[in-house]
């Protein structure tokens, strides 16, 4: 199995990340942020990955350390679990109907970090979670992970 394990502490924040690339889709995810970890639960769900994810940042402010921090290491997690990435299928794409919302994404595991995010998101929150993090998120988890992602919220 691909596995890894990371951690990263700073002044604003304690974040450990497991990860187990060919998993079940299980999560065990307690960031802090309601919303933040359904989202999470989610991709661990639908891309059959092990997650777990705990961390501890400065709330009291804001959310904005700790969703940044976790993209941070569960990209970097993603990068050490897939290795060199020999076997895997290099291109994914997947086009998303929710209700009424229109998502499609296309993911390059190319070794050359870039995030294309083309979705006028509203201002505002949904519980605790800033919806401007979720490009933050995005772009943190797409950076460490050394990966291409095109993201177009068609509607």
């Amino acid at each position: 199995m691909r596995k890894s394990k990371i951690s990263r502490k700073t002044k604003e924040t304690q974040i450990a990340v497991s990860l187990a690339v060919d998993g079940t889709g299980k999560a065990e995810v307690n960031t802090g942020v309601g919303f933040f970890d359904h989202m999470l639960s989610h991709l661990a769900r639908h891309g059959l990955m092990d997650i777990a994810i705990t961390a501890k940042g400065d709330l009291h402010i804001d959310p904005h350390h700790t969703v940044e921090d976790v993209g941070i290491c569960l990209g970097k997690a993603l990068l050490e679990a897939l290795g060199d990435a020999k076997g895997m299928t290099r291109f994914g794409h997947a086009v998303v109907p929710m209700d009424e919302a229109l998502a499609e994404a296309a993911v390059d595991i190319s070794g050359r970090p870039f995030l294309s995010f083309n979705a006028d998101l509203p201002c505002g929150r949904v519980g605790e979670f800033d919806i401007e993090l979720t490009e933050e998120f995005l772009r943190a988890l797409s950076v460490n992970a050394r990966m291409t992602v095109h993201i177009v919220l068609r509607y």
